[in-house]
């Protein structure tokens, strides 16, 4: 796995012409302050934090053409940047480079209400565009908990707490636009609801890290608002009997909108963090949506679910604002997680398997925990089988990190054992390169880096992601 290099001493500096043509064009809108830097060289990741040469911020797919086409006129790396909540180090300057900002590109373009879509630019973020579409009877569910850029959640193919109902980004991005790395924009699938029409450069696009296009534009599906939604939380004795009750719901055929795993160490750090009092217990929080009477009769067949397997203090939250404090509790376990150890930062397992293996996984997944002497809280979006261990490090011990990383590796090792993936939805990075061999095989791997070499034969586009190149 490539480190990052965060020397400035070391780094070949930029060339003199290409910076004077940056700052010409761009003004105020390019520049190579240390603070700015900084900020575009740092993610949510454990990686140390690796800044780019300079920063850019344009305005519409003319400018990042011209970005483009300077950068390659100057062998210089592209690394685009969103809302830089990303935990696998996607958007570290890890070859130096330009980072474009794309936070100046947030207009939503257009909405059509009709056929339930939404042109965006890709720096409008997923609250953002929820806050547009209030009064048209629409929504954008993807939701991964932090308020990402739609552009970022198309380049790494996000997901988050409403996928087992609404599916993931790649289910939810129609068509885009895209710059590749010769300048050439390109504009990939379209408005209707299934095309035949030649190779699939959408679905090529959602998920590719920036390291094939940079996406400037996204045509994304919307959804009606639920006419009701109810939320609900319920205690376990043990993790076993919450996962037990997942499966069942899901194998029932109940469309639940979300279905959220925390263990107990989690609620601990939740009641802490956001100063809840539920009961420090292996914990299911629900999410149903419908008409008032499908609502009711999702609960009551999940309820009676729970109650089977020794669910406790089954809870209503139907107004609101209650809702509300519910979910945001949830979104807020990545940062209560980290206060468990204070200055520590996450490494974070991501895996999702099969519904029917989800208990065996969770199951040796905390053995190796409880056998690694971390602490490491567990939660998980597991209505699809996806879940997440945080394991808390001290990010200047190498000794500590390597052992997390030996942990990790035993998940996703048990995790592809059972028909599963090594990422469910945070994306590969730099974290998780190692594992694409043993999840699709050499002959797919080397088929994906034909296809990064055929399109970005330089390697200019955030290079040292996704697929490790030969350098030349």
């Amino acid at each position: 796995m490539p480190l990052p290099d965060n020397d400035d001493a070391n780094r070949k500096p930029l060339p003199a012409a290409f910076v004077a043509a940056l700052a010409d064009r761009f003004g105020a809108r390019f520049t190579t302050s240390h603070g700015i830097r900084a900020h575009h060289g740092h993610d949510e990741s454990h990686f140390p934090d690796a800044l780019p040469d300079g920063v850019v911020f344009p305005h519409d797919t003319v400018e990042v053409v011209e970005i483009v086409k300077l950068c390659a006129a100057h062998d210089v790396p592209v690394i685009p940047y969103g809302a830089g909540s990303s935990l696998e180090g996607h958007i570290l300057a890890i070859r130096g480079g330009i980072s474009i900002d794309f936070s100046e590109m947030n207009k939503l373009l257009a909405v059509r209400v009709e056929d339930m879509d939404a042109m965006v630019q890709p720096g409008l973020t997923r609250k953002q565009l929820n806050a547009e579409l209030h009064g048209t009877g629409l929504f954008f569910p993807i939701d991964p908990g932090a308020d990402a850029s739609l552009g970022g959640m198309a380049a790494t193919r996000a997901s988050g707490t409403n996928a087992v109902r609404y599916g993931t980004m790649r289910e939810n991005v129609l068509g885009l636009t895209a710059v590749m790395a010769d300048g050439r924009v390109i504009r990939t699938g379209g408005r209707a609801r299934k095309s035949s029409a030649g190779y699939d450069l959408t679905r090529l696009l959602v998920g590719s890290e920036g390291t094939l296009g940079i996406i400037t534009e996204l045509t994304v599906r919307l959804h009606p608002l639920p006419e009701a939604v109810s939320s609900a939380v319920c205690a376990f004795a043990d993790i076993d009997s919450a996962v037990r009750t997942v499966i069942q719901t899901i194998q029932l055929g109940v469309p639940v909108a979300r279905i959220e795993l925390v263990d107990a160490l989690t609620v601990s750090a939740i009641n802490r963090y956001s100063k809840t009092t539920l009961r420090e217990a292996p914990m299911l929080f629900f999410e149903f949506h419908g008409s008032p009477a499908s609502v009711d009769e999702q609960a009551q067949t999940v309820q009676a679910l729970a109650h089977d397997h020794g669910g406790m203090d089954f809870e209503w939250a139907s107004r609101p604002e209650d809702r509300s404090r519910l979910w945001a509790a949830r979104h807020d376990v990545y940062f209560a997680s980290l206060n468990l150890r204070p200055g520590s930062r996450g490494i974070t397992s991501d895996v999702c398997v099969p519904i029917s293996r989800l208990a065996e996984c969770v199951a040796g997944t905390r053995d190796d925990i409880a056998a690694s002497g971390f602490i490491a809280p567990i939660v998980g979006h597991v209505g699809d089988g996806n879940f997440h261990t945080i394991i808390l490090v001290d990010p200047d011990n190498a000794d500590e990190i390597a052992r997390a990383e030996a942990l990790n590796h035993r998940i996703v090792e048990r995790a592809l054992a059972l028909g599963g993936t090594c990422t469910g939805e945070h994306g590969i990075g730099i974290g998780k390169q190692e594992f694409l061999v043993a999840e699709h095989g050499a002959a797919a791997v080397d088929t994906m880096r034909l296809i990064k070499q055929a399109l970005d034969p330089r390697n200019l586009f955030n290079p040292g992601k996704v697929i490790p190149m030969t350098e030349a």
